[in-house]
Parts: structure tokens; sequence; C-alpha cells
């Protein structure tokens, strides 16, 4: 595996690249949740590259940039036995040199759910993801599902401004007793990994009353918040909306998308599911 450090040297590897080339965007302490996605690269793609950069421009002041976990020989070990062929490694001044002073917003979707108590978050992340888009050039690009809103928030960003990558989506990964993985897991002491378990019960339990016959978008964040409220954490949101437009729904139809961001001590945790007629 070749680890590049530079936009010139990894936009010279991708013009010679195999193709078609696959891209996974990460923030580095990479998990099960990551891996997935490099696995479905390295299949599906005839060249790989990850990225590993954590992007200051989605953090907020008071968020935790400095502390967030850094990982690198692990996650270039995991990267190098996966079959990789590129780490994009980048300092923050490669993609942000002196000077830098152009952001990419996607409206309307973004100032819901997380946009609501992380104003910053989607236009650096769309920022990002275009940046690394334009240096490596792939064909395809891999985000898990855990990120839903983001998700959706790059797909339009691609469809647009006329972008010339198709954007794929894997299922969230979870641990055995059924918590998503997320790189601020490894923040939870014992204690708080079991109220983080809240996150997924209430999940489960949305799941359920809408099997039951439940139709009620009301009812089902109310049961959501008694769930997680009884573990003592602290509700950001519960949402019961439209899956693309994240508008909240009254009564719920065809589909929804059930998702919900709590903190746990300090650390914000997000998680979601579909619940959809079969």
């Amino acid at each position: 595996m070749r680890t590049i450090q530079t936009v010139k040297e990894m936009k010279a590897w991708s013009a010679q690249a195999r193709r078609p080339l696959g891209l996974v965007p990460t923030m580095g302490c990479l998990h099960e949740g990551h891996m997935s996605l490099v696995r479905k690269c390295r299949s599906a793609c005839r060249s790989s590259a990850v990225s590993v950069f954590v992007n200051p421009a989605q953090f907020g002041p008071s968020e935790d940039l400095n502390g967030y976990p850094r990982t690198l020989e692990s996650d270039r070990k995991k990267l190098e036995d996966a079959g990789v062929d590129v780490l994009f490694l980048p300092g923050p001044g490669e993609i942000y040199p002196p000077g830098y002073k152009t952001y990419v917003n996607v409206e309307d979707i973004t100032s819901r759910l997380c946009g609501k108590s992380r104003p910053q978050f989607f236009r650096g992340v769309a920022t990002v993801v275009l940046k690394l888009f334009n240096i490596a050039r792939p064909d395809l690009a891999f985000f898990g599902e855990k990120d839903w809103q983001q998700l959706e928030t790059l797909r339009t960003m691609a469809r647009d401004l006329d972008l010339d990558v198709t954007i794929e989506s894997l299922p969230i990964v979870r641990e055995a007793d059924g918590l998503a993985m997320s790189s601020r897991n490894v923040y939870l002491s014992p204690e708080q990994r079991e109220s983080a378990l809240s996150l997924s019960r209430s999940l489960s339990a949305a799941r359920e009353m809408f099997r039951q016959g439940e139709r009620s978008a009301e009812k089902i964040r109310a049961r959501i918040r008694e769930i997680v409220e009884k573990q003592s954490a602290r509700i950001d949101y519960v949402s019961v909306c439209d899956p693309r437009t994240f508008v909240e729904q009254e009564k719920i139809g065809e589909k929804a998308l059930v998702a919900l961001a709590v903190w746990v001590g300090t650390t914000r945790l997000i998680d979601n599911c579909l619940i959809e007629r079969t």
C-alpha cells in the first residue's frame, strides 16, 4: 500500500490508476463499519483509495477536534491487510492552505436534525468531500448509512453539481449487543456504554410499533424518548421524518426515517433505521 500526503501526488496517481477507481473517505480510527466500506470498494473497483483526514471544517468551537481519536498506525495496518492501493493522508494545510475561502452549502436538508445543533457540520462535510472528489477523481465513493443525513447531503451535492461519481451506501454495522459502531464509542465508560444501548433499543421498539400497525409519528417519538431518558441520556433530537427531505411526519405512510441523536455523558451518538411497509 502506498501512502500519499500531497494533493499533487494524489492527482497524479489517480490519473494513471486502473478504472473504476473507488474512494472511501474517513476520519480514521477505523472500525468494522469503515472496513465494510473498504471491502466493498475493493470488490467493486480495480483501484482503491482510502483517505484519513480529521476535517477541522466540520467541528464547532466547543467540539472534540483536538481530542478526536487518532489511531493511524492501527488504521494503516488494517488498510494494508485489506489490500488497499493508496492511503491518502493529507495534513490540514494541504486541504485548507493559507488564504482558503471557499465552502459548499447544500441548502434546506441540512437545516434539520443534526444541522440544528451542528450548523457548521454539513458545510464542512460537503466542502471536504467535494475537495476529495476533485483530488482523487473516483468513479465510486462509499459511505455508511449511520450518517443518513450526511449521505443524502452528499448525494444531493453530487447530483446538483453534476459530479462524475457514483455514491454507494452500506448498512449500519453494529456490535453484538446492537450498539452502532462509531469512532466515538471509545469515549464511553462501561456504564455509559450500557446507557448508549438505549439508542438501538428504542429503534427496535419503533420498528415493532410500526409492524403492529402504529402510524402516529408522535407516539413513536414519545416511546423513543421514554426508552432513552430512562437511561439518563440527554436527547438532542428524536425524528420520524421523510428519508429524503427530513421533514417531520405526523402520520407515517409507506416509509419513514427514524433518527435520533443523544448525549451519553459528553459523547454525542447518532443512530437511525428505516421503517416501511413490506
